[in-house]
């Protein structure tokens, strides 16, 4: 097993973060292989941001996503910049209200900024979609989740990212595709 995994967005939306947490819960809490790489624009907020990983049931040689097969985008800037890249068959997983997919594109959404804000803090919808992710791909438990999200995040915010985390996992998958006009 393989997969390359690309998420994109802008910087303050805690790309950076999903892709920690991840890599800590394959590599920690579950028995796989990963290594991340990052990206961000020159700006320390508002910039294009993304996060490289690749996870394995065996050393990895090469450490960077060529042709990701799962590509969460959490920005348009980042669907677009990020779209070209993914494997034809790629899993593409979008935040419903800030991403518009390319005509005929198959994707999962999600309304993560929107579900955060009813949790009562918009900066955890990084926290919905990586539950979502999770619940999507099948790629990691939402168990090893929760123990990378409690030994990461400062402890006063634990349990609001949990939160977010479980809202996100418990959000319906299902596919869509989608038509310009509808």
């Amino acid at each position: 097993m393989r997969k390359e995994i690309r998420f994109s967005g802008f910087g303050g939306q805690g790309v950076a973060l999903i892709g920690f947490i991840l890599g800590k819960a394959l590599t920690i809490y579950s028995e796989a292989e990963a290594v991340m790489t990052q990206s961000y624009g020159p700006e320390a907020r508002g910039g294009a941001s993304s996060v490289n990983l690749i996870v394995a049931d065996e050393w990895i040689d090469y450490p960077f996503v060529q042709k990701p097969d799962i590509l969460v985008a959490l920005s348009p800037e980042g669907y677009t910049q990020c779209r070209h890249t993914a494997a034809e068959n790629a899993v593409i997983i979008t935040e419903e209200n800030l991403v518009t997919p390319f005509d005929g594109d198959e994707v999962y959404r999600i309304p993560a900024t929107r579900l955060a804000e009813s949790l009562g803090r918009r900066v955890v919808a990084n926290m919905v979609m990586l539950g979502f992710f999770a619940a999507v791909t099948g790629l990691v438990s939402v168990d090893a989740l929760k123990q990378a999200v409690t030994s990461t995040v400062r402890p006063k915010t634990v349990q609001l990212n949990l939160q977010a985390l479980e809202t996100g996992y418990q959000y319906p998958v299902e596919k869509h595709i989608y038509r310009s006009g509808s």
